[in-house]
């Protein structure tokens, strides 16, 4: 009956938090009810005895990602509205497509190969040393992946502060 309630609890705040970020209009309470999303996921880690998951799901998401995006928020500030008939990234638009189907394919790939259908899968082990084997999975087999995604979060805040950047009209006086 416990495990009911937690599961019951979790969810509704995941499905509150998901909900407000869908539907608030301010950006810093959108990003704070993320917060609330990702601590519902913490909660449904918990509650599958998956601690390692649940500290790194508030420790790097809750912790560090979205407090990355409040700050990016509001160093940059959003109470402007934008034009958005002037359209300042022309050349981005006929590579996007192409750049998705890639994305889509690294993806895939991915699931595929974790599946094991192209190979054989990560073992995980009941001992206890799972820990000690994901870190030692990371940081030599899938270094690169690790090194990439680094590479994709520094890319996606340069990306924010060069779209909410504002070009200037004419010459200044």
């Amino acid at each position: 009956m416990a495990e009911l309630i937690v599961f019951v609890c979790a969810t509704a705040m995941v499905l509150v938090g998901a909900l407000g970020v869908l539907l608030r209009k301010h950006p810093v309470h959108a990003a704070l009810s993320l917060v609330l999303t990702l601590f519902g996921i913490a909660v449904h880690f918990i509650a599958l005895e998956a601690n390692f998951l649940a500290a790194v799901q508030v420790i790097v998401y809750a912790g560090a990602i979205v407090i990355l995006f409040l700050f990016v928020i509001m160093l940059l500030g959003v109470d402007s509205t934008e034009d958005l008939s002037v359209e300042p990234f022309v050349k981005q638009r006929m590579a996007a497509p192409v750049i998705g189907v890639a994305i889509a394919g690294a993806i895939g790939t991915a699931i595929i190969a974790s599946r094991g259908l192209l190979g054989k899968g990560p073992d995980i082990s009941t001992d206890g040393q799972d820990i000690n084997d994901l870190a030692r999975s990371v940081f030599s087999d899938h270094v690169f992946a690790f090194e990439l995604t680094s590479v994709l979060l520094v890319i996606a805040v340069v990306g924010t502060v060069l779209l909410a950047r504002k070009i200037p009209s004419g010459p200044e006086s």
